[in-house]
C-alpha cells in the first residue's frame, strides 16, 4: 500500500451549504430521476475514488452491483477523514455525507485536481438512498457509519483493527424517488472503461451479481490506448501513435493522436476526467497548434509548394482521432453540465505543449508525417471539388424555388414546427404516400434505390449523387461548412422503408448520412423511423394491423376467444346452463372446429377454404413485405396518421458506441461486419430471404 503523500484530515473539509433541498428537487443535482439520474449516483461515488487515484493515492477502484438493489464502490485510497470537523462539530465523514458542498475539493487542501459535481456528490447520493453504509479503513482502524434517507442512524464507530486503507460506500437508491432502480451493466461498464483510460495505471473492476458478469480494466498506456480503441477496425496512418504527457506548473497535459483512413474527425476533450462535449479552451489550443505544426513541417520539407495554399484546420483533421485530457487545480466550466472548459490559460498551455512535441514527432517519423500531410492534401482537393459541387446544389435549389428537387411533393404549410417530410423507398410506395398523406403538413420525398454509402465517400462524391443531392435541397439546411439548422424546412424527418432486408439497408444508409453529415439533426431529435405494420389480420369486415409476430398472435388469440364465446352462447340457447361447457381454444385446429359450430355467417364469401385451419375459420393474414402493397388509405391509417402511427425517434445516447457501430456496418473492414452478423444472428426474428 502506498504511503500517504500529504496530510488529509478534517482541516481540508470546507462547508458551503445544507443538504435539505436534495430530496425535494433531485433533478437539480443529478439531472433527473430516470435511468440517467440513477446511474449518476454511481458516477459520483466512483469519481471520488478516481480523484484519489489522480492524487496518486489509490490504485484500485471496484464497483459491485448486488442482486438486492445495493451498489458498493470500494477504493484503496487514503480513506475519508474521520476526525472532528471544527465548523460542524461532527466527524468529517458525517460532514461530507450530510452537508451539500462539503468536501476535500474546496480550498485546495485535499486535492490538487478533482472531478466530481462541485463537491455535492456523496451527500447527494446519501440523500437519495433509502440506506447507505460508509466504511473507512484508516490509521489501522475500521470505521463504520449507517444512514437512512441521508440521516445518520448511529455515530461513527470503530469496529476493529485493519491493515487496509481506503473507503467503501454501499447504498440503495430510493425507489420512491427514482422511476427505476435497475442498473444497466453495459452503461456502468462503459463509464468505468473511460475512467480507466483517462487514469492510467489504475485497476478498475466491475461485478454484476444480477447477470453474474464481471470485468476488469487496466491501461498502462492511458489515453494512447483509448485512441487505439476508438480506431479499432480502421487502418492507421501513423504508427506509433503520437502521445505526450507533460506537466506545466500545476497543470498536466495529456494528448494522443492517431490518423486513420476514415474521412471523419473524432476528437474528445476531458478536464479532470470530465468529458467536455463542447470542447473549450484546451481544444482551441489543440486545433491551433495542430494546423500550424503540420503546415510548418509540410513547407519546410517542400511537401506544400511555395505558391500553394496552406492546409486548413478541416483538412488536417480529416481522419483524425485524438484525445485531449488536461488536469488542473481550478477548472472553470461553462454551465452546470461542464460541457465546455473556460480557463483562458489552458489554450496557451496546450498549444505550447503540442507545438513542441508534435514537431519532434514529425521530425522523428518522416514516413508517418508524409502520410498525414498526404491525407490533408487529398482533403484539400476534395474540399475544393466539394465547394464547386455544393455551390451547384445551392444554385439549383435557388433556381427551382418552390418546386424543389425531383419528385418531392411538398406540404402547403410554411410553419416548420408543424411540417414533416417522409423519405420513402421507391416510386410505388411514394405514390401511395402522396395520395394518402395530409397535404397540409406532410411532404413526401421518394428515393430511387439505395443512396450512396457516405461512410466510404468524401463530400464531393456525395454531392455528385442525385439522391443525396435531392435530399440536401429538400431539407434546406445546406451541408458541411454551409450547414445552418435554422434553415431546416421540416421539424420531423421520417424514414419510411419496407420491412425487409433491403428496406433495413436503405434505412441504415440514410442514418449513416444523417449521423455523419447532419449530426445536429440527430441530436436535435428531428430524425424518426416510421413503423409500418407487418401484418393485416382480418375476419369478415373487421381488420386489425399487427406490428410484430407477437401482436399478430395476440390478435388471432382474441379472435379465437371471440369465436369460442359465440359457440358457448349458441349452446346456451339450446341447452340448460349446467350442460354448457367452456370451449378451450389452444390451437388453430381448435379454432377451425369451433368455427364450424358457428353459423355460416362467420364467413363473408362462398369461396372454398384452403386446408389452413385459420382460413377455414375465416381469418385472413396478409404479410406486408413492402409499403407499396398498402393502398393510400391503409398507409395513412397505419403509418402516417398522427393519431394512430408509431414513430421511433433516433437518439444517440453514446456517440462513441454509435461511431463504432457505423464503422462496423458501413466501413471498409469486412471482417468486422461478419463478426457483427455472427454475433447477432440469433437475435433476428424478422428476416425475409
Amino acid at each position: 500500500m502506498a504511503e500517504n503523500k500529504q496530510q488529509y484530515n478534517a482541516e481540508q473539509i470546507q462547508v458551503l451549504e445544507g443538504l435539505e433541498p436534495v430530496r425535494k428537487r433531485p433533478g437539480m443535482y443529478i439531472g433527473g430521476t430516470g435511468s440517467e439520474g440513477l446511474h449518476h449516483l454511481i458516477w459520483e461515488i466512483v469519481n471520488n475514488s478516481i480523484d484519489e487515484a489522480l492524487a496518486g493515492e489509490a490504485t484500485i477502484v471496484e464497483v459491485v452491483m448486488h442482486d438486492n438493489g445495493w451498489v458498493t464502490v470500494t477504493d484503496d485510497g487514503r480513506g475519508i477523514p474521520v476526525d472532528k470537523h471544527k465548523t460542524t462539530g461532527k466527524s468529517a465523514l458525517e460532514t461530507v455525507l450530510t452537508v451539500l458542498h462539503a468536501g476535500g475539493k474546496f480550498g485546495g487542501g485535499g486535492y490538487k485536481v478533482s472531478g466530481g459535481l462541485h463537491g455535492v456528490g456523496i451527500s447527494v447520493v446519501n440523500a437519495l438512498s433509502t440506506e447507505l453504509k460508509a466504511v473507512v479503513w484508516k490509521d489501522g482502524k475500521e470505521y463504520v457509519q449507517l444512514y437512512k434517507a441521508g440521516v445518520p442512524v448511529s455515530d461513527i464507530k470503530v469496529v476493529g483493527k485493519t491493515s487496509k486503507r481506503g473507503t467503501q460506500i454501499s447504498f440503495k437508491a430510493d425507489d420512491d424517488i427514482f422511476e427505476t432502480t435497475k442498473y444497466n451493466y453495459k452503461i456502468v461498464l462503459d463509464y468505468l472503461r473511460h475512467q480507466a483510460y483517462l487514469t492510467k495505471g489504475v485497476h478498475v473492476n466491475i461485478k454484476d451479481e444480477n447477470s453474474n458478469q464481471s470485468y476488469g480494466f487496466y491501461f498502462e498506456g492511458g489515453i494512447k490506448s483509448y485512441v487505439e480503441h476508438l480506431n479499432k477496425g480502421r487502418e492507421s496512418l501513423n504508427e506509433p501513435t503520437f502521445y505526450v504527457d507533460k506537466k506545466v506548473d500545476e497543470v498536466v497535459v495529456e494528448i494522443a493522436i492517431q490518423y486513420s483512413d476514415s474521412f471523419n474527425e473524432q476528437v474528445k476533450a476531458f478536464a479532470n476526467n470530465i468529458f467536455n462535449p463542447e470542447g473549450g479552451t484546451h481544444i482551441v489550443g489543440f486545433r491551433t497548434a495542430l494546423t500550424r505544426v503540420i503546415n510548418e513541417y509540410a513547407r519546410k520539407n517542400s511537401i506544400i509548394k511555395e505558391k500553394e495554399e496552406n492546409l486548413t484546420g478541416d483538412d488536417v483533421r480529416e481522419g483524425l482521432t485524438a484525445i485531449v485530457s488536461v488536469k488542473l487545480p481550478d477548472p472553470q466550466f461553462e454551465g452546470q453540465t461542464k460541457a465546455k472548459l473556460g480557463n483562458p490559460e489552458m489554450r496557451n498551455i496546450v498549444e505550447k505543449v503540442l507545438n513542441e512535441y508534435l514537431s519532434y514527432y514529425l521530425e522523428e517519423n518522416p514516413n508517418e508525417a508524409k502520410k498525414i500531410i498526404g491525407k490533408g492534401l487529398l482533403s484539400a482537393r476534395a474540399r475544393m471539388a466539394a465547394r464547386a459541387a455544393r455551390d451547384s446544389v445551392i444554385r439549383k435549389g435557388a433556381l427551382e424555388g418552390m418546386t424543389l428537387p425531383g419528385k418531392l411533393a411538398d406540404c402547403s404549410s410554411k410553419d416548420r414546427s408543424k411540417s414533416e417530410v417522409y423519405i420513402v423507398e421507391g416510386d410505388s410506395a411514394g405514390g401511395s404516400a402522396k395520395q394518402g398523406r395530409d397535404r397540409n403538413f406532410q411532404a413526401i420525398l421518394p428515393l430511387r434505390g439505395k443512396i450512396l454509402n457516405v461512410e466510404r465517400a468524401r463530400l464531393d462524391k456525395m454531392l455528385a449523387n442525385n439522391e443525396v443531392k435531392s435530399l440536401i435541397i429538400a431539407l434546406g439546411t445546406g451541408i458541411g461548412e454551409t450547414f445552418d439548422i435554422d434553415r431546416l424546412r421540416y421539424n420531423r424527418i421520417i424514414i419510411m422503408t419496407d420491412a425487409d432486408v433491403d428496406g433495413a439497408h436503405i434505412r441504415t444508409l440514410l442514418l449513416t448520412l444523417f449521423y455523419r453529415h447532419f449530426p445536429d439533426l440527430v441530436t436535435g431529435g428531428h430524425i424518426y423511423i416510421a413503423q409500418p405494420p407487418l401484418f393485416k389480420v382480418s375476419k369478415g369486415k373487421t381488420a386489425k394491423y399487427a406490428f410484430s409476430d407477437a401482436e399478430r398472435d395476440e390478435i388471432i388469440s382474441d379472435i379465437m376467444q371471440s369465436i369460442s364465446q359465440k359457440v358457448v352462447e349458441k349452446e346456451a340457447k339450446s341447452k340448460s346452463t349446467s350442460e354448457v361447457s367452456k370451449k378451450e381454444v389452444e390451437s388453430a385446429e381448435d379454432l377451425a372446429k369451433l368455427a364450424e359450430e358457428v353459423t355460416g355467417a362467420e364467413s363473408d364469401d362462398d369461396t372454398p377454404k384452403e386446408d389452413n385451419p385459420l382460413k377455414k375459420a375465416g381469418i385472413n393474414i396478409q404479410r406486408y413485405k413492402g409499403l407499396g402493397e398498402m393502398n393510400p388509405e391503409q398507409l395513412w391509417e397505419t403509418t402516417m396518421d398522427p393519431q394512430n402511427r408509431v414513430l421511433l425517434q433516433v437518439k444517440v445516447d453514446d456517440a462513441e458506441r454509435a461511431d463504432a457501430i457505423f464503422n462496423k456496418l458501413m466501413g471498409e473492414e469486412v471482417s468486422l461486419r461478419k463478426t457483427f452478423i455472427q454475433t447477432h444472428a440469433k437475435d433476428v426474428t424478422n428476416l425475409d430471404v
